[in-house]
């Protein structure tokens, strides 16, 4: 096991350790219980930057980037969902984590609920933000991400996103973020996709996504993980942004309908991107929740 360890300009720190040869990057601040962040995509690890201050008193926090994304892994390898799926389960077992609090965004939700409803015994409470919680269909779908989801899933568009990662990833920030990037961030997350043919990370997400038929990779693991969702007594928190961009007032609905032992917070306007533009909110509406649940974690 390798492992290398970079103090940034703050109290987070850099770290890599190299998971069945593929190196697994992430941000790592405080002590305690694991609370682990799984991001969405295009983004990386670096969107949690101005939220974990707000968590890094509650425990140790480690911001993962996804294999293909941020530092971890390589953009020029396909990683499908499942490859991604174990890599993080291994990565979990690695660093030996136990009593874990997720908060899951986006396509991080995916791995992350997997995870959760495999090995209940092992987390403490899950936050999930624009997450894929129910089976993607019908009402739980919004007309946006059909819309996007059926331009990029065109074969001749994700032979593109592979030799100009860039165009997809400038693209998807723009179009679903209610406030500009500013160039620091936008190099953040332009950084693996600068090489001509380093976007198969990208095909990859795109060709395994939902896709709302029941037929995608992503669909059917997201079925066999919601009925356990709605069965699990784990403490939840929603998140939701207005007007969003994959969680649907219907998906909001059926959350509160199905979900038992879960609160729900609004945390700004936004579309899919609400650590960039409502991070203090973000912050503080998970400090706020992980509070209440560590003093009933301690009781139990």
């Amino acid at each position: 096991m390798n492992q290398s360890d970079i103090t940034l300009g703050t109290e987070l720190k850099s770290k890599q350790i190299e998971i069945d040869h593929v190196p697994m990057h992430y941000f790592e601040q405080g002590k305690g219980d694991p609370i682990i962040l799984l991001h969405s995509v295009p983004a990386s690890a670096w969107i949690w930057r101005d939220i974990i201050p707000h968590l890094a008193v509650l425990g140790r926090c480690i911001a993962l980037d996804l294999p293909g994304f941020g530092q971890s892994g390589k953009p020029n390898t396909p990683y499908p969902l499942e490859e991604q799926i174990h890599l993080i389960e291994k990565f979990i077992d690695t660093l030996q984590l136990e009593h874990i609090t997720f908060i899951l965004h986006g396509w991080g939700s995916i791995p992350g609920l997997d995870y959760a409803m495999r090995h209940p015994k092992k987390c403490k409470g899950l936050v999930f933000y624009e997450a894929w919680l129910c089976s993607p269909q019908g009402e739980y779908i919004s007309l946006p991400y059909q819309e996007y989801i059926l331009y990029w899933q065109k074969e001749k568009n994700r032979e593109q996103v592979m030799t100009n990662g860039i165009q997809f990833v400038n693209q998807t920030l723009q179009q679903f973020a209610i406030q500009p990037f500013d160039e620091n961030t936008l190099a953040h997350y332009y950084a693996p996709f600068l090489q001509t043919g380093t976007g198969k990370s990208l095909y990859q997400y795109l060709k395994d996504s939902p896709s709302g038929d029941g037929k995608s990779v992503a669909d059917k693991i997201i079925s066999q993980y919601s009925k356990k969702l709605a069965k699990s007594d784990l403490p939840k928190l929603l998140l939701y942004s207005i007007p969003g961009f994959v969680t649907t007032i219907e998906a909001l609905t059926w959350a509160r309908e199905h979900l038992p032992v879960i609160e729900v917070a609004e945390v700004g306007e936004d579309l899919h991107f609400g650590q960039e533009s409502n991070p203090t909110l973000m912050g503080e509406s998970i400090s706020i929740w992980m509070q209440a649940v560590e003093q009933n974690y301690d009781r139990g």
